[in-house]
């Protein structure tokens, strides 16, 4: 009895101990920022990130490879469906408009919360120091992001635009998303990490490096979507990227810019790859309609 009572304190101690290594482990801190050193002394170190949980290599097959709770999966892009492209669009043009007549009349309005700008992301993975859970929500300006043939030519438009006025600023913009479906990759939208630097990462950052898989909502009544994502951040200064991540990084920083003006650094690229939407309305009730459920 002395015996099987002692292997069953054993066995206790070491779940007990296991579980405290998964604990541990899970909630330890996530090594990030590697650093340059420039050879002239004078200049400023250079700090950047490696996302280690998402490989995009195979995206334009439609595939994403990415360690989602835990275990590596191949998951395939789905495009949004047309109901989703054309509230997009549309809204976007309308929104165009009223900053446009606003800027005429001389009677800006604030501009709406709801609509297509506003993703709603939720994530999860990493519980940061000031927080009671890893689950977390934030409202990320969202946008859509040029086909991997046309990135290049896009790029160059604007950079050539630059210098023009607001009026022509949102003629281009406005010719843009009217030929939003030959211009635009329909499996992604894209984003910026404003405010994540070394000292300082965001509870969605950080999430994001644990575990790439989000859920982002937009809401304007009576429409609602909702897309299931893998996420695929970018560090500007990371000497290791593909041409077509310079090019991504470059883009989703420059058409920002463009319409809010130059900021003093470039910021973090983040293309959120789809792979399920949902029409989250009161009338589509959560149904997923792209792809379509079997």
């Amino acid at each position: 009895m002395k015996r099987k009572s002692l292997l069953v304190k054993s066995s206790l101690i070491l779940v007990l101990v296991l579980g405290l290594m998964a604990c541990s482990k899970s909630q330890e801190k996530l090594v990030i920022w590697q650093t340059i050193t420039p050879q002239d002394s004078t200049a400023k170190e250079i700090s950047y990130f490696v996302q280690e949980n998402i490989d995009a290599s195979r995206q334009a097959d439609k595939v994403i490879k990415a360690k989602i709770e835990g275990q590596w999966t191949e998951v395939k892009l789905t495009e949004v469906p047309e109901t989703f492209v054309k509230w997009n669009f549309q809204r976007r043009l309308e929104q165009l408009n009223e900053i446009k007549e606003g800027l005429e009349s001389g009677n800006m309005k604030m501009p709406t919360l709801s609509g297509p700008h506003n993703g709603m992301v939720a994530s999860h993975g990493n519980k940061r120091d000031d927080s009671a859970f890893s689950i977390n929500n934030a409202v990320k300006g969202m946008g859509w992001l040029p086909k991997a043939d046309k990135i290049k030519e896009v790029k160059q438009m604007l950079l050539d635009t630059w210098d023009e006025d607001i009026f022509k600023k949102l003629e281009i913009l406005t010719k843009m998303y009217e030929d939003g479906q030959d211009l635009f990759d329909m499996t992604k939208q894209s984003s910026l990490e404003l405010y994540s630097h070394p000292g300082h990462e965001t509870q969605t950052f950080l999430n994001q490096l644990a575990d790439p898989g989000v859920t982002m909502v937009f809401l304007d009544l009576p429409q609602s979507f909702k897309l299931r994502c893998l996420v695929q951040m970018i560090h500007p200064d990371n000497p290791n990227l593909s041409e077509y991540e310079k090019d991504v990084v470059e883009y989703i920083n420059l058409v920002h810019d463009y319409f809010h003006g130059q900021m003093p650094r470039k910021s973090i690229g983040v293309v959120y790859h789809i792979s399920q939407v949902y029409d989250n309305s009161p009338r589509g009730k959560g149904k997923l309609i792209s792809p379509m459920f079997p």
